[in-house]
């Protein structure tokens, strides 16, 4: 079981470090033209892109789940059908992201009060960037089914050849051809494309290993246990609500931090990378338990499941130990690598033990997070992330004007466990009749 936790733990891992590279390298390539300009452009659409493209995770999540369910129960033609549904989705929804390109930029630019040169620089990135919607949100969608078919290697190679090819495309286009933002935006669009296009490409030669008659073919004539556009629908609408929470959480606290002033804003800035470092490594322990988590109970072994879900708990007090130990010993210089202005290193000090509670205060939650998306329980899942929310908005209120920002450091640290603390208790009746669990929601049936 642990060797299986890990063969798709470690490719997720490499996968989810690659991801942020996309716009760290369009950062460093626009950062050496000389002005603030292209920099403060690409900061203001990278951001607005990550907003959006976060609000459609549920591509992924949901994908991952059904997709481990049918690989468990064998049911080759559901496996098919869901990674259909999952890609017209996202090929709908990438579209008509481009109709609305127009309003989409405005609005962002409006929302973070851009104007001169600036607003100029990122409406034209936001609106060149924006064509490639329908080829990220499709990697999303892609990445979900591979993992669910218990490959997490396919979505790694992706990411890498991603940004293998971005960096010199764009490096190309802004210093070769002078087209400044222009080409950092062009050089991004073909990295993604070509990486949803090779995903596509992979996941159809998988199709046609698996036998049987094509995919239109069994779409014309629906298998009895394949999942509804209902079913699909209700599982990906809890994940997005799920993660409207989570968003409002972070923008909430990036906006308390902002209104602390400068020094403030950039500490919390520093110490929440801790976090995001923490967070990318951990989901790979997450996705691996998507994938296996939905393969057990897809094939009704519910003695596999226990031991998948303890050495999946044992991987993530583990990993959250190492990096508890890693932030106590060598986070300060860590915080030197992201910043060398020494009053906000000297400011993070007073702040640095919350961010070293971090690792155990979110491992619990991380890793039901990949039991429940695999298990297809999200209805619970958004319960636990409310609860989460409530608590982080409580503690806020209550103690913000006693403590300050120790007390929306507090508030984080008590929303995580609350989370993983919640999830351990509504985790429950995935063990009561795991018998029937298979297809037993009757969401799941067409």
């Amino acid at each position: 079981m642990n060797r299986r936790i890990l063969w798709l733990a470690i490719p997720a891992i490499i996968s989810n470090i690659t991801t942020p590279l996309l716009s760290l390298a369009d950062t460093a390539i626009v950062g050496h033209l000389g002005s603030a300009v292209p920099l403060a452009a690409i900061a203001v659409g990278g951001s607005a892109f990550n907003l959006l493209y976060w609000l459609f995770a549920f591509l992924r999540m949901g994908t991952s789940g059904l997709t481990a369910q049918a690989y468990g129960a064998k049911d080759v033609a559901t496996q098919r059908i869901v990674l259909k549904k999952a890609l017209t989705v996202a090929t709908v929804a990438g579209l008509l992201m481009i109709a609305l390109g127009w309003p989409i930029a405005a609005g962002v630019l409006w929302f973070m009060d851009v104007n001169g040169d600036t607003y100029a620089m990122a409406q034209q990135y936001i609106l060149i960037l924006i064509w490639g919607a329908p080829a990220s949100l499709g990697n999303y969608a892609l990445t979900g089914w591979f993992l669910g078919m218990q490959d997490s290697r396919t979505p790694m190679w992706i990411s890498i050849i991603i940004n293998v090819v971005n960096i010199p495309v764009s490096v190309a286009l802004v210093y070769g051809a002078g087209w400044g933002v222009a080409g950092c935006a062009v050089g991004s669009l073909v990295a993604q494309w070509l990486g949803f296009l090779i995903g596509l490409w992979k996941s159809r030669n998988v199709c046609a290993s698996l036998g049987g008659p094509s995919l239109d073919g069994h779409l014309a004539q629906p298998h009895p246990s394949s999942v509804s556009w209902r079913a699909f629908f209700s599982i990906n609408f809890d994940i997005l609500l799920r993660t409207a929470c989570l968003v409002a959480v972070t923008l909430w606290f990036t906006r308390v931090g902002a209104s602390q002033g400068v020094i403030t804003l950039a500490v919390n800035a520093l110490l929440m990378q801790l976090f995001v470092l923490f967070s990318y490594t951990m989901d790979g322990f997450a996705f691996a338990g998507e994938a296996l988590v939905g393969r057990f109970v897809g094939a009704n072994d519910g003695k596999s499941l226990r031991r998948c879900i303890r050495a999946l708990l044992g991987w993530g007090f583990l990993w959250a130990l190492l990096f508890t130990v890693l932030y106590t010993v060598g986070g300060e210089a860590f915080l030197r690598l992201l910043s060398n202005d020494e009053g906000v290193i000297a400011a993070s000090r007073e702040y640095f033990y919350w961010g070293v509670t971090v690792p155990m205060a979110g491992f619990l939650a991380f890793t039901w997070d990949g039991v429940f998306i695999g298990a297809t329980m999200t209805r619970r899942m958004l319960v636990a992330m409310a609860s989460g929310m409530v608590v982080f908005f409580a503690v806020y209120l209550g103690v913000f004007p006693l403590w300050g920002n120790h007390a929306l450091w507090l508030a984080f640290i008590l929303y995580l466990l609350t989370r993983g603390i919640s999830q351990t208790f509504l985790v429950k009746p995935l063990f009561k009749g795991l018998k029937d669990k298979r297809l037993k929601d009757e969401r799941l049936i067409e």
